[in-house]
């Protein structure tokens, strides 16, 4: 079993990594009113969705939303925590051999994320306003896909450790499945929550946390690092997300920290928790594939008002707000519980 770390002896390394997420915190609050002063002039605004996921008109989408589509918001500000994470990660990060990995999917995943954006700003907002969500779904596999071939035959990873159980349980080359299904699971999870001022970018920043310290703990300290400076560039996005809303981060953030978190779960060996600590996100999705499988299994009929979830208590009369920070308060019980579990299953 891994043990704790001593902190007496790890201070330096500790300290090390905490300015990691204060690099990443700060880096982006310089990219900020660059990126926003671009967004404004071209004018890069979120078109308003004319169709649902399941084909249907957005009626209850667009009249919950109104409001912000009147205001024009830009979108892909997940740029200004993308260059942050990247730029810190590569030149700081206490060990580079340990981040690779998740820079190359957190990066190639942004880079899907902003095509979407850049035909959402671009088009006449006809459709889902962006990319076929296949054609999305296709392109994340590849690059999960590339990132499990690496996982198991650069890393030499085959098994995976379940909570309370001595060794690891060895699958093999099944680990390749398994990273992609976790990936772009977790990826398209993470997207389909960002639909409300802060919700994303709140919930996220307790997972990587989360994570931060599951690194930590296990002695990967670059892992650890990775994870601090998307928390610290997260904290500096979500400043100005909170509602109202400056910006929204657009594809290209949701899907580049999903896909990061994924990889970080299967990093850490943690993937059995990854379902706990990111409790919110698997509500999110949940929600949304039992609405489209009751459409389609019950003629039409819903359960619940819209999908995502997030929406249904709009639609119920719930303040924006109170639903985002009630989310925030579940994520972070859901996070503390994966670390108990996690400590359970590991030291005791």
């Amino acid at each position: 079993m891994t043990q704790i770390i001593n902190i007496s002896v790890e201070t330096s390394t500790i300290i090390r990594i905490l300015s990691l997420g204060f690099l990443g915190f700060l880096l982006s609050m310089l990219i900020t009113p660059i990126y926003t002063n671009l967004a404004y002039k071209g004018q890069w605004w979120k078109k308003p969705r004319e169709k649902a996921v399941t084909g249907e008109t957005a009626t209850v989408f667009n009249k919950l939303h109104a409001e912000k589509h009147k205001r024009n918001i830009p979108t892909m500000a997940g740029i200004i925590f993308v260059l942050s994470v990247c730029l810190v990660t590569v030149v700081f990060n206490l060990s580079r051999g340990e981040t690779w990995l998740p820079v190359a999917a957190f990066a190639g995943a942004a880079l899907i994320g902003m095509i979407d954006d850049i035909i959402n700003i671009v088009g006449s907002g006809k459709g889902v306003a962006g990319l076929p969500s296949k054609l999305k779904f296709l392109l994340v596999t590849i690059v999960a896909l590339v990132g499990g071939l690496f996982f198991y035959f650069k890393l030499d990873v085959s098994g995976i450790h379940i909570p309370g159980m001595t060794g690891q349980w060895h699958i093999g080359w099944l680990i390749i499945p398994l990273f992609v299904l976790v990936v772009v699971a977790t990826a398209n999870a993470v997207n389909i929550s960002d639909g409300l001022d802060g919700l994303a970018g709140g919930l996220t920043s307790i997972a990587f946390s989360a994570y931060a310290i599951i690194a930590l703990l296990e002695g990967r300290y670059g892992v650890a690092g990775f994870c601090l400076v998307i928390v610290g560039s997260l904290l500096s996005y979500t400043w100005f997300n909170i509602f109202p809303a400056r910006f929204f981060m657009g594809d290209v953030g949701s899907f580049a920290l999903g896909t990061a978190l994924g990889v970080v779960a299967m990093l850490t060996n943690t993937v059995v928790l990854l379902p706990i600590i990111g409790f919110m996100f698997v509500i999110e999705a949940g929600s949304t594939i039992i609405q489209v499988s009751s459409k389609k299994l019950r003629n039409g009929k819903k359960v619940f008002r819209i999908a995502p979830i997030h929406h249904h208590f709009e639609a119920v009369g719930w303040e924006e707000t109170k639903i985002t920070m009630r989310f925030w308060i579940l994520g972070q019980v859901a996070a503390v519980i994966g670390l108990i579990v996690f400590l359970l299953g590991n030291y005791i």
